[in-house]
């Protein structure tokens, strides 16, 4: 059977039954609380220090974090959720073109995850695309909402740039180097998932995303201020995390996960659809490069104990995470030692 989009700019006024979870796996969405402790961290404050001890407490606690002040520009951020809109807001046979449901793609327009292995779809659609280096992928994206590729490529640069001075303040609150982490990560990939939600009619029956991790080093997500959906697992309870103004929400990936010997945590998070409005979320991920060789560093394994996983590269645990299920057990634990 072949899957196209959910969205044909038509609302749905019935549940598909291929998007309808079982009654143990739906999200039970009147059990989930706000998350009103999400650590805030302010990158324009003067005092490194502190924003280095504050970004050692959210890795370790949450696994997650928004930053403001971070550097990015309004006008690249405001751009970006523009053009998300416009490309969204296309006619479907110009969508359709972009469709294709090989993961291995690097540009291309999707529905739910992994729509030829999943027996249950999730309401998304989405277009992903492979950012760096940029002069290599910009020819293939889209070329329709006519400024798309400049306005996409602008905020890739600065997003870039943003998450190495996220991975040095990482690498200080472990106790590193500061350019440890990105220099043992090599000349990182930048993918970018661009997240489209349409409105639901049963939000309860089913997920935009079902519970997972990232399979990537850090995730810089932006997201549509005025509809959450994004909930996290802390202390084996789901909640729900509302969009800070001007803020990027920071997730740590299974990559980082490894690097630090386990000390910091890549978390588990959903996406839940809303019955009303569409919601969009634009991920950016960096990625190790496909021969990095994810390995905890010496400081964090003294006295010859073992790390808590074996050496492995990118390229080995990316194939790993796409032969599995979104929602399967953490796909870390089996790189154990």
């Amino acid at each position: 059977m072949e899957t196209k989009l959910l969205y044909t700019g038509d609302r749905l006024s019935n549940m598909p039954e291929s998007y309808i979870r079982s009654e143990s796996e739906r999200p039970k969405l009147s059990e989930v609380e706000n998350c009103d402790d999400v650590p805030v961290i302010d990158l324009g404050c003067a005092e490194r220090e502190h924003i280095v001890q504050q970004t050692g407490h959210a890795c370790k606690n949450f696994g997650f974090f928004q930053v403001i002040n971070h550097g990015v520009d309004s006008k690249a951020v405001e751009g970006m959720l523009g053009m998300a809109n416009e490309f969204f807001s296309l006619p479907l046979e110009e969508k359709l073109k972009l469709y294709s449901d090989d993961p291995s793609k690097t540009m291309r327009l999707s529905t739910s995850f992994n729509v030829s292995k999943e027996t249950v779809h999730n309401w998304r659609d989405y277009l992903r695309l492979h950012c760096h280096p940029l002069d290599k992928y910009v020819p293939e994206w889209p070329s329709n909402p006519p400024l798309f590729k400049d306005t996409v490529s602008n905020y890739c640069k600065e997003v870039r740039q943003l998450g190495f001075r996220l991975q040095e303040l990482i690498a200080e609150s472990l106790g590193l180097q500061k350019d440890h982490i990105t220099t043992a990560l090599g000349d990182q990939g930048q993918h970018m998932a661009v997240n489209f939600y349409p409105p639901c009619p049963k939000p309860e029956l089913t997920y935009g995303l079902p519970g997972h991790t990232d399979p990537n080093a850090l995730t810089i997500l932006l997201q549509d201020l005025h509809v959450s959906g994004l909930q996290v697992l802390k202390n084996g309870k789901w909640l729900a995390v509302k969009p800070h103004p001007n803020a990027f929400l920071i997730n740590i990936g299974d990559q980082l996960q490894a690097l630090s010997n386990g000390v910091y945590k890549s978390v588990w998070h959903r996406a839940i659809v809303n019955a009303d409005k569409a919601r969009i979320s634009v991920a950016s991920f960096l990625c190790p490069s496909d021969d990095a060789i994810i390995t905890a560093p010496k400081e964090l394994t003294k006295d010859g104990a073992l790390g808590v996983y074996r050496d492995f590269t990118y390229a080995e645990y990316y194939k790993k995470f796409w032969s599995r299920n979104l929602d399967q057990e953490h796909c870390l634990e089996l790189f154990k030692n």
